[in-house]
């Protein structure tokens, strides 16, 4: 599937539904939908977004998910039945998160917070150090476990898998991504963690 330049930018300021349901492990959290993935209703579908592949490369899924074409029900339906579900800070779809100002990120930070709340997971993880800092006033926040929960959801920090975050690959990414699967029960812990617990 493609789509010419006119036709995503039609996607301006449209709005993706949450992929999410009671029950949740993790929820990661996109900074805000990107035009392709407006245009196919699924989260972190570019072409050139990692976020997949870093999800099956870490073992949090162990089947591939076509997102350019846009996910089917049973794509959905599996990511929910591991305990994995999608939203964002800004619901609004924009070329590139830059676009997005202070406020609305703030304003994300309202709304994630009372998803939270709803969905009750055991680990909230967001995939942008530099929207997370803006969003939740941290300045010199770091990626990983946050120190302070989430609504009583742990709360990570990890790498957007945008393709244009060029410092990360997909072994670093799926490499970040497997620690707050791990808090939240989705991932076993490393064999020699689970050995010093018996």
């Amino acid at each position: 599937m493609g789509f010419t330049q006119t036709e995503l930018q039609s996607y301006r300021n449209a709005s993706v539904p949450d992929l999410l349901a009671e029950n949740l492990k993790l929820i990661f959290v996109g900074i805000n939908p990107g035009l392709w993935t407006a245009a196919t209703q699924t989260h972190f579908a570019h072409p050139g977004n990692r976020f997949y592949p870093a999800l099956r490369l870490a073992g949090i899924i162990d089947r591939d998910v076509d997102r350019t074409a846009g996910m089917t029900e049973e794509d959905r339906a599996y990511l929910l039945g591991r305990g994995i579900g999608n939203t964002n800070l800004v619901n609004r779809a924009t070329a590139r998160a830059d676009e997005l100002t202070a406020a609305e990120l703030r304003q994300g930070r309202i709304r994630l917070e009372e998803t939270v709340r709803r969905y009750r997971p055991r680990v909230v993880a967001v995939a942008g150090i530099t929207a997370y800092r803006t969003a939740f006033g941290v300045k010199v926040a770091k990626a990983g476990r946050q120190p302070a929960d989430l609504a009583g959801a742990q709360l990570w920090v990890v790498p957007n898998p945008s393709g244009l975050n060029a410092h990360e690959t997909i072994a670093s990414l799926a490499a970040a991504y497997a620690e707050p699967a791990r808090a939240a029960g989705v991932l076993d812990p490393p064999p020699a963690e689970a050995t010093r617990r018996v």
